[in-house]
């Protein structure tokens, strides 16, 4: 059975490559274990943004008084909120089913492993085997939740991220650790939910990738929503032997023991890169992650590698753009490489948080001369008519040349926004030309040009 290309993995790098690869003419087989879409689709972002959207609904009846409405009586289904989730998930995994078909590309179910002279061994679910070849393989196995030594995951008491998905009933209390994207989404969804949560971070900072304002404002966010935080804190030791789970935590001032119905350890991922035939087939590795070029090329002609097994940020849509990338010169087109500093990052919780470029401490450090601004969204007509007025955008400007440097948002709806800016950074747009260009009013986005004109002090409702 022989391809122009085969992609290991079906998450959304790989079945975009896929798609890519198909639309460029290529013969296309793509291979998963599991389900298609990948981690992304079926245990990721998808479900866990339909559960955030539950909570969501749920917090505007709690506070519907605010609104001028009165809802008498209203309650959750925690199992029901689980399947509207598993349903969504679903749904999306029958999409990318049909994706498939209409672009030709063949699907084989099975695990598969990595041959030398540019072939893959398929096993399927009854043990048969079957061997695939073609002219260029591209692994996107994707990754999974970590696991320290000191936190190992029995999925019952102490779980991971696909476990918080899917729990049989509500936790009356949890303890998170670690404040990423995953821990404080799922710290918040637990929380809107009537769960008593606690988040542990080993960091000075919650969300601790980004900017210094951002996790204070976040921080202080979150705690007036009912979350305990602890920072400059991590668990040492877990005792699971009780009805519930005691966790041992190491903070400035001693030992401190949480106890909770579950702990779900958020402390980040691991690649996917153990018996898939790597090391048979000499592709190099460093530190979990296969190494590439600029154009996602191993060390072995003909394999290539994307998503979040190579360097670079381990985000979804990173992964699709760098599987395009790859196909794209694999076809011969003139592709440029990833600007991996323009790329977007957004936690979904609520607050919430999207940001692209520098942080105000790392342009400082690279010794550049700052034009800041900041716009509060309690000015925003748009965000007080929704009842939202909470954070902020921060912007970051080159006082020399007027480049766009960072831009950081806090607030509702801000994952929708941020767009704005890495398009505008990847087209050198001045902080001027933001000022001058004219947004609708009234809307939350309006706040970027704001933010751009208070670096210039030019700043209209503040």
């Amino acid at each position: 059975m022989k391809y122009d290309i085969i992609v290991l993995g079906s998450g959304p790098g790989g079945y975009v490559t896929a798609i890519r690869a198909s639309q460029l003419g290529f013969k296309v087989a793509i291979v998963e274990k599991e389900s298609l879409g990948g981690i992304c689709l079926n245990w990721g972002c998808i479900p866990t943004k339909a559960l955030l959207k539950s909570a969501q609904v749920f917090d505007y009846l709690k506070h519907a008084a605010d609104y001028g409405l009165t809802v008498n009586e209203f309650d959750k289904d925690f199992g029901a909120v689980v399947a509207r989730s598993r349903n969504v998930a679903g749904d999306m995994s029958k999409g990318v089913q049909f994706l498939m078909k209409k672009n030709k590309i063949e699907v084989i179910m099975g695990t598969g492993k990595l041959k030398p002279g540019k072939k893959i061994d398929v096993t399927d679910k009854d043990g048969a085997v079957t061997e695939l070849s073609a002219d260029h393989i591209i692994i996107a196995t994707g990754a999974r939740s970590r696991e320290l030594p000191n936190l190992p995951q029995d999925g019952k008491k102490v779980i991971g991220y696909r476990q918080a998905m899917v729990l049989p009933e509500q936790p009356k209390s949890m303890i998170v650790v670690g404040s990423g994207a995953i821990g404080v989404e799922f710290a918040h969804f637990y929380n809107a939910m009537g769960t008593k949560v606690t988040i542990v971070e080993f960091m000075p900072n919650v969300v601790p990738v980004e900017d210094e304002d951002i996790s204070k404002q976040f921080e202080r966010s979150i705690k007036k929503a009912g979350i305990t935080v602890m920072t400059n804190a991590s668990v040492e030791k877990v005792d699971t032997s009780g009805e519930g789970v005691k966790a041992t935590v190491k903070t400035a001032n001693g030992e401190e023991i949480l106890e909770a119905d579950i702990l779900l350890s958020a402390v980040g991922i691991k690649s996917n890169i153990e018996n898939i035939g790597l090391e048979e087939v000499g592709i190099a590795t460093d530190r979990d992650k296969v190494l590439v070029n600029a154009f996602y090329q191993t060390n072995i002609p003909g394999y290539y590698a994307i998503g979040d097994i190579v360097p670079g940020q381990a985000l979804a849509h990173v992964a699709s753009a760098e599987g395009i990338t790859c196909v794209e010169k694999i076809a011969g087109l003139h592709v440029d490489p990833i600007d991996y500093g323009n790329i977007p990052g957004c936690t979904y919780a609520t607050p919430e948080i999207a940001s692209v470029g520098l942080t105000e401490k790392a342009a400082r450090e690279k010794g550049y001369e700052l034009k800041i601004g900041k716009f509060p969204f309690t000015a925003s007509g748009k965000a007080k008519a929704a009842g939202t007025p909470d954070g902020f955008v921060k912007v970051i400007f080159d006082a020399k040349y007027g480049e766009w440097l960072g831009c950081h948002m806090i607030g509702a709806g801000v994952t929708d926004m941020i767009a704005e800016a890495v398009v505008a950074r990847k087209l050198e747009t001045t902080g001027h030309e933001i000022i001058k260009t004219v947004h609708p009013h009234p809307t939350m986005s309006e706040a970027v040009m704001e933010a751009a004109a208070a670096a210039y002090g030019e700043v209209i409702h503040i």
